[in-house]
């Protein structure tokens, strides 16, 4: 992911701490511990050739990377669907991969909804993403809805009239990036207080160089979070410490379902990350959720910090 990219030489300059918790979210959550909280961790994509021959088995073909995606990570922020309106039948075969296991895909809605025009008359094809997705039954997760950097709270009646007519059988994620829906107060209370009232998430997003979208806005006791790592950079680790220390706290106060998508510029580098932040989480919140599983003779289960070296 490129958004919120900033020069290496810049990283150690920028405050990477989290937003202390909004009183908002006290709103949402009920304060007790809910018993079986689930957790799911994934990446964007399955689809890495830099992942053949570390986590993925040597000479592994592109058909069969899913299958061993999913003895990694239990599951995947599909963007896939953001840039083609697939069919039932081609994600029926992708939950396929996944039968028996506790596993969710997280289909990103289509850019031909979001990203092209008004989001007024897009039924027919906002009707037939959802049409394909029911492929996915049992491991179908939340549907995440991204609009453009430039969508503005200008058109904020467009996107509040367009959420409001999704199914409300189905769970969905919001993220928005134009900077003035963080900027003034009362645009950012609007903003959070409507997607409560429609029962929608607000998806969090941790980059470098746009540290209002990390918001910790919570609107339904469930967390989208989307990390954006900077290839092992020593501020890697150091976030995932302080990501770990606040979902606890949001499992001990009533977190129903979180999700966490680990991306990186270099996404080569994902599995490394998130073995550390795994090891942590597990740890940390009594959890026993799976991790990348090096190839043996590949790269090693428990990378160093990158460290500056002296010229960088």
């Amino acid at each position: 992911m490129e958004f919120g990219r900033v020069d290496e030489q810049l990283l150690d300059s920028i405050d990477f701490s989290l937003p202390a918790e909004p009183l908002f979210n006290k709103t949402v959550l009920s304060g007790k511990a809910v018993k079986d909280a689930k957790v799911y961790l994934g990446c964007a994509k399955w689809g890495r050739t830099e992942w053949v021959g570390k986590i993925y088995p040597p000479k592994t073909k592109e058909k069969d990377f899913l299958k061993h995606y999913v003895e990694h990570y239990n599951s995947i922020e599909l963007n896939a669907t953001h840039y083609k309106v697939y069919g039932e039948a081609g994600t029926r075969k992708w939950a396929e991969a996944a039968k028996g296991k506790d596993f969710k895909f997280c289909p990103k809605m289509y850019q031909g909804v979001t990203h092209r025009g008004s989001l007024k008359g897009k039924d027919f094809i906002t009707n037939e993403f959802f049409r394909g997705i029911v492929g996915f039954e049992e491991h179908l997760g939340p549907i995440f809805v991204q609009v453009s950097d430039t969508f503005s709270p200008k058109r904020k009646q467009e996107l509040f009239d367009y959420m409001a007519s999704l199914p409300k059988d189905l769970q969905f994620f919001l993220e928005v990036r134009h900077p003035d829906w963080f900027g003034k107060e009362e645009i950012r209370n609007e903003f959070f207080t409507t997607l409560k009232q429609l029962n929608i998430g607000a998806v969090i997003t941790d980059t470098a160089g746009r540290r209002d979208c990390a918001h910790m806005h919570l609107t339904v006791p469930k967390v989208f979070i989307r990390y954006v790592g900077n290839s092992l950079h020593k501020s890697d680790y150091t976030r995932c410490d302080v990501w770990v220390d606040r979902m606890k706290h949001w499992m001990q106060q009533g977190m129903e379902e979180t999700y966490f998508f680990m991306h990186m510029h270099d996404e080569a580098t994902s599995p490394e990350l998130t073995v550390y932040l795994v090891d942590k989480m597990n740890k940390e919140m009594g959890l026993n959720l799976i991790k990348p599983k090096f190839i043996e003779g590949g790269v090693s289960e428990k990378p160093k910090p990158k460290q500056r070296g002296l010229f960088d």
